[in-house]
């Protein structure tokens, strides 16, 4: 046991040591848990241009033109003349959206008849803003429509609906994203800094020393430790001062989070051993970044995927971390809720745990012959 902890006090010693090492496992956790939510600190989009084509020019169009100009989410920049010149502007990107309000509106609102209606074009490049002018002129409408119906003294007109989030309380899209992609962030930052970290070890020939099996665990124990505490940073400090969502199951979050952390750390040992120098470790783990965040399964369902494709997925501990700590740390659920991916991250742990032992013990025989090549003769 104290070569264990030796070794892990050795390793520690050495990330906060190397620059690198430190920026990151450290630095960079810190540096992302306020970086990446902030262009999204607002939540929602505001003050999306709009071009309006109202063909139809009367009292109730201009009404709804104007109560869409007055709404935070939309700002009407210009009018056109038809269709094609407000499609010109949303092709020059000065626009994110044409409102089309066709001939005979008002008449047929007034007569209930199928006919004229509003059309609504949009730049579906962006999702998020689309969504934002789509709901504001959903919103107007419905209301310009209930008021049309309590002017013309039509009785029991439909009450408005009022919508509360059950886990997303803001509605807002740092406090959907964020909490899903802190897995990503916190399985790539650990996983550098493993791989480099023991890359960097083979290429000065000092990878293991003395007890392999203690200095394998020991280096395995202070990744984790690493691990543990930026995840407690990034779920505790980080979520509380933005004010995400949070305080679920916190000792699910406890117990799930050693478990992760031991997961990242042993892949990242294990795929580091077969490196010579740090850098060519980076070089190959750093473009997984994007694939994972999309493979993780929250801007795509993992259902939805082909069946190869989502097993795959379960490869990387972050998928499981995904769907394990927003359960919960964001929607309280008990440990039987959440059962499938914690026992997906225990098996990873698991199954990396033993392919980096099976490595350090090979990197120990390697230097073994190392060492006996360069005491033999010239």
């Amino acid at each position: 046991m104290k070569a264990v902890w030796r070794a892990c006090e050795t390793t520690l010693w050495e990330i906060l040591r190397s620059r690198e090492l430190l920026s990151l496992a450290v630095v960079s956790v810190l540096f992302y848990a306020f970086y990446y939510p902030a262009p999204y600190s607002r939540q929602a989009a505001e003050a999306m241009p709009v071009v309006v084509v109202d063909q139809d020019d009367s009292a109730l169009s201009r009404l709804v033109v104007r109560r869409l100009g007055e709404t935070h989410a939309v700002n009407v920049i210009a009018r056109a003349p038809d269709v094609a010149a407000a499609r010109a502007v949303l092709e020059q990107r000065r626009a994110e959206g044409v409102l089309v309000l066709s001939r005979g509106l008002s008449a047929v609102a007034q007569t209930g008849k199928p006919g004229a209606g509003i059309a609504l074009i949009v730049n579906g490049t962006y999702f998020v803003r689309a969504e934002t002018i789509a709901k504001a002129l959903g919103e107007v409408a419905a209301d310009t429509a209930q008021r049309l119906g309590l002017d013309k003294g039509v009785r029991g007109a439909a009450s408005p609906i009022v919508v509360q989030p059950l886990f997303n309380t803001t509605g807002g899209y740092r406090d959907y994203v964020f909490p899903a992609v802190a897995n990503v962030i916190l399985q790539q930052t650990l996983l550098f800094a493993g791989a480099r970290l023991i890359a960097e070890r083979r290429r000065r020939g000092a990878v293991i020393g003395g007890d392999w099996l203690a200095a394998a665990l020991g280096t395995w124990a202070a990744l984790v430790l690493v691990g543990v505490l930026a995840g407690a940073f990034v779920f505790g400090f980080a979520f509380w001062i933005q004010d995400v969502p949070r305080a679920g199951n916190m000792a699910g979050l406890l117990l799930a989070l050693p478990v992760f952390a031991a997961a990242v750390a042993a892949l990242g040992l294990a795929l580091g051993s077969l490196f010579r120098r740090g850098d060519d470790a980076l070089k190959l783990l750093m473009p997984t970044s994007v694939p994972l965040v999309f493979l993780a399964g929250f801007a795509w369902p993992l259902s939805a995927m082909p069946g190869w494709l989502a097993a795959l997925a379960w490869l990387s501990p972050a998928t499981a971390a995904m769907h394990l700590f927003i359960r919960f740390n964001q929607m309280g659920a008990s440990l039987a809720e959440a059962w499938g991916p914690l026992a997906a991250i225990l098996a990873l742990a698991a199954l990396y745990g033993a392919a980096w032992l099976w490595r350090a013990r090979a990197l120990e025989q390697e230097q073994e012959l190392a060492r006996a090549e360069g005491a033999g003769p010239a």
